[in-house]
């Protein structure tokens, strides 16, 4: 989780990860993080996530987006 909320951090430093809920709603992740959150991901926790799983729920907050990486790394 701590690389995952670094890599978020790194994007926007102003944004509460730890309770925002909201980051594709609210417009705060645009498409252009979404793949540098993507990348990063496979990047740095060997992780690929497939286009069938980038559905604004599970980039809506960290605490989504860590179960998917959970859930794929699991798999």
């Amino acid at each position: 989780m701590e690389t995952l909320m670094d890599i978020l951090t790194e994007l926007h430093p102003d944004v509460d990860f730890d309770s925002c809920e909201t980051l594709v709603d609210d417009k705060i992740l645009d498409s252009f993080d979404i793949i540098t959150i993507i990348t990063e991901l496979n990047s740095q926790l060997d992780v690929t996530i497939p286009a069938d799983k980038i559905v604004p729920e599970n980039f809506n907050s960290a605490k989504a987006l860590w179960a998917l990486v959970e859930e794929l790394q699991d798999e």
